[in-house]
């Protein structure tokens, strides 16, 4: 039995599809029952904890084989992170009451990383959940290309993609969420003592330019890339009611500068197979059907 938080966004969805696929059994680990219902007539299991409750969360790890830990995002944190110190001192008193035979959890890029920014959050579920004496993975996932669903709208009304990733023309590491719940599912499925660190991206790197090309081929006329100035970032977080954008800031400003980074670099990289024109392909048939799903 396989043990999964996030399940009702796409990359825990991703993941439990993979597993059901495979016929190992799957255990829903959701806030409430309705989130569950979907996956109860798949033929799951469902637990029902809140992440910040050590008791409920020992209660939907006990007997399982493997647990998939997904911190939800946390984009306007609290200075000194304490929400997200407080969901991983209740992860780890379950998973450490608990025992599962082994744990994968969803981490990122650049989640070494000493300098100050958004991804630390992360890097604070690493360094305290991997002290826990359980085979520990962390699968530090590039850029989701799903980040593109926020470029939807405005190619479809403009034509004209605003980026924060800057220069247009400098490749990132991106990954699409498919991919991410496959390897997950993978790992899941292996055997392994003590702590690894997997780092995985696309089949290659993406420039801005690229996924305003990407759309263009997709809705079959013109879309370009327009760089937001950075000197607008602070002003236009705290407009759209951002209490604390710096971190957020911090993280564009690595990526842009290349700090944030895999440990490996991209020959040491995990490639994904899903790439940028398939993931925009069903951006749009969401956008379509009215659908915004959580990630």
């Amino acid at each position: 039995m396989h043990a999964i938080m996030g399940i009702t966004g796409q990359v825990g969805g991703a993941l439990a599809r993979t597993l059901l696929v495979a016929k190992r059994p799957v255990r829903a680990v959701v806030r409430d029952a309705n989130k569950g219902a979907a996956w109860a007539k798949r033929g799951c299991e469902v637990a029902i904890a809140d992440i910040n409750s050590a008791a409920a969360l020992i209660a939907a790890f006990t007997g399982a084989e493997g647990v998939f830990v997904l911190i939800p995002p946390i984009f306007d944190p609290t200075p000194g992170y304490p929400e997200v110190r407080a969901i991983v001192a209740a992860l780890k008193e379950a998973l450490e009451a608990a025992r599962p035979a082994k744990v994968v959890c969803l981490s990122t890029i650049g989640a070494q990383a000493t300098q100050p920014n958004l991804l630390n959050q992360l890097g604070i579920m690493e360094r305290v959940l991997g002290q826990l004496p359980v085979p520990m993975a962390f699968l530090r996932a590039g850029w989701f290309m799903e980040n593109s669903a926020w470029d939807v709208v405005p190619a479809l009304e403009t034509g004209v993609i605003p980026s924060f990733l800057q220069p247009l023309d400098k490749p990132v590491p991106m990954v699409a969420t498919a991919d991410i719940g496959r390897v997950a599912a993978e790992l899941l499925q292996e055997h392994w003592s003590g702590r690894r660190i997997v780092e995985l991206e696309g089949p290659h790197r993406i420039t801005p330019n690229e996924i305003a090309v990407t759309f263009s081929k997709v809705l079959g006329r013109p879309v370009r890339t327009e760089l937001v100035p950075r000197d607008s970032w602070e002003a236009l977080f705290a407009s759209q009611g951002m209490k604390n954008p710096a971190p957020r800031i911090q993280m564009l400003d690595g990526f842009n500068a290349g700090w944030i980074e895999f440990n490996g670099g991209e020959a040491g990289s995990l490639k994904g197979k899903v790439d940028l024109e398939e993931v925009l392909t069903g951006l749009m048939e969401r956008q379509s059907a009215g659908k915004v799903d959580p990630l």
